[in-house]
């Protein structure tokens, strides 16, 4: 039963069993490979045997990149340029996904640069490897819808990512300029801000104006209005002074031309024949005196010249403060431009997306093309996935599908073969165990039995003995 069992278990695990199988497999290969005949009715020899590649083949390089079987094809010869053009569509997809990535990668560094390869290369082989999986031909796809959405959500996505760059680089002129505008225009406003929101001040009391708390607002080390209050009381007090000269000066111009026409006058004295001025003259020239004495005049028109020459001193120091200021303001908001400046000196992606889309905004037209463009470079990066499951399943998807199923049921019935060996090997095992437990058991037995038996027979022999003794004893 063993030597039964170890022959069949053995023969299709062997080297001899399993060369066979093969030899069989590949016969019945070739057979039907050669039922095609040829007008003579001699049977034609297999595209696999005729077809030996020499040097460089680039239709079979294309066919690599859509995942096919180049040994299940050559049953279905006529679908090799199906799947050649398939192959060159992967190609074409990737090559523009890699100038897509180099777009990007230039615009992202402002410049042309070698470093862009990196990433240009390392996206297109990406590319066109996710390309190659999508549209790499699955045994059973047309039963399966989920894998089939899936593919192609990513490949619309993939699509999306490709053609954004791509469209930015068509629309790049509208773009440059319409950003260009904009940064102007943000210069222009930040400018009159910055001026706006620092006045020239009137006095040391700052007001800021509205809107402009701690974003326009420039600092300044001295302003013209420190002094503008001392400025404004001197004057004052010298308006104040120049009334009060002006109103004495003008009353005692009255009173000094009231002295000259009454001096004018001179009086004879009859005791000595001789003129003198009247007494009149004399108390109007005390009142000019006393007036001028009593309401400091002179003292005044001296403190006023004093004030005038004090206010024009401050008057040119203002005039250079607020000079000062203007040119302080002026570097002020230079350097605020600079630094504006210097943050917009490369136009960066998300600004370009930025300005694209403020440029379709309220332009019907150029809303409309900018999609155009889009959807068809979306569509371009689709197109592997479209052409594959939209060309119905052809005689090599069939041949694919009944080859995986027949290779997933060879490989049950291997496993199950597998799994039945084990478990005969296990059973033989178990029943030598089982049979060389039985065996030391009943050597066991026998031995104990052996070894009762000789003792039975010592004791016998020693009862025998002892009887002898007492037979010859009492004998005597």
């Amino acid at each position: 039963m063993t030597d039964l069992l170890t022959s069949h278990v053995t023969a299709p695990g062997t080297p001899d069993g399993q060369g066979s199988g093969e030899d069989a497999a590949a016969s019945t290969a070739d057979d039907r490979a050669g039922a095609r005949t040829t007008g003579t009715g001699a049977p034609a020899r297999t595209a696999r045997h005729s077809r030996t590649p020499r040097g460089f083949d680039a239709a079979r390089r294309l066919r690599v990149l859509t995942g096919v079987d180049e040994e299940l094809l050559d049953r279905v010869s006529y679908e090799r340029s199906k799947y050649t053009a398939l192959g060159g569509v992967v190609l074409g997809t990737s090559a523009i996904a890699a100038f897509s990535m180099w777009n990007f990668a230039t615009e992202a560094l402002g410049r042309v640069s070698l470093i862009a390869i990196v990433p240009t290369v390392i996206w297109m082989l990406f590319v066109l490897n996710l390309d190659r999986w999508l549209v790499t031909p699955q045994p059973n796809a047309r039963r399966r819808v989920g894998p089939l959405l899936t593919r192609l959500l990513i490949a619309l996505m993939l699509g999306a990512v490709i053609a954004e760059p791509l469209v930015l680089r068509i629309f790049q002129t509208a773009i440059e300029e319409h950003v260009a505008d904009e940064r102007t225009d943000a210069i222009d406003r930040l400018r009159t801000n910055l001026i706006r929101c620092n006045p020239v001040p009137s006095t040391t009391r700052t007001v800021i104006p509205k809107g402009c708390e701690g974003t326009y607002v420039l600092s300044f080390g001295k302003t013209p209005g420190e002094r503008a209050e001392e400025l404004a009381t001197l004057r004052s007090d010298a308006e104040a002074l120049q009334e009060r000269v002006d109103r004495d000066t003008g009353r005692l111009e009255d009173i000094d031309s009231e002295v000259r026409d009454e001096c004018r006058r001179l009086v004879r004295i009859a005791a000595t024949g001789l003129y003198q001025r009247t007494s009149e003259c004399l108390r109007l020239r005390e009142k000019a005196q006393d007036y001028r004495t009593t309401h400091r005049t002179d003292e005044n028109e001296k403190r006023l010249a004093r004030m005038n020459s004090r206010i024009s001193k401050m008057e040119a120091k203002q005039t250079k403060s607020r000079g000062d200021f203007l040119k302080a303001r002026a570097d002020g908001v230079e350097r605020r431009l600079e630094e504006e400046r210097a943050k917009q000196k490369e136009i960066g992606v998300l600004e370009r997306m930025r300005a694209l889309d403020r440029l379709a905004t309220g332009n019907p037209v150029l809303f409309v093309g900018i999609w155009l463009v889009r959807l068809l470079f979306v569509l371009l990066d689709v197109l592997p996935v479209l052409v594959k499951y939209l060309s119905g399943e052809s005689a090599y998807d069939r041949m694919l599908t009944s080859a995986s199923n027949s290779a997933v049921k060879i490989h049950d019935e291997e496993v199950r073969f597998a799994e039945r060996r084990a478990v005969a090997n296990l059973e033989m095992a178990q029943d030598t165990i089982e049979q060389e437990v039985r065996r030391h058991r009943a050597e066991s037995e026998a031995a104990f039995r052996e070894h009762t038996a000789a003792m039975n027979i010592r004791t016998r022999q020693a009862v025998s003995a002892l009887e002898e003794e007492i037979r010859r004893s009492s004998a005597v």
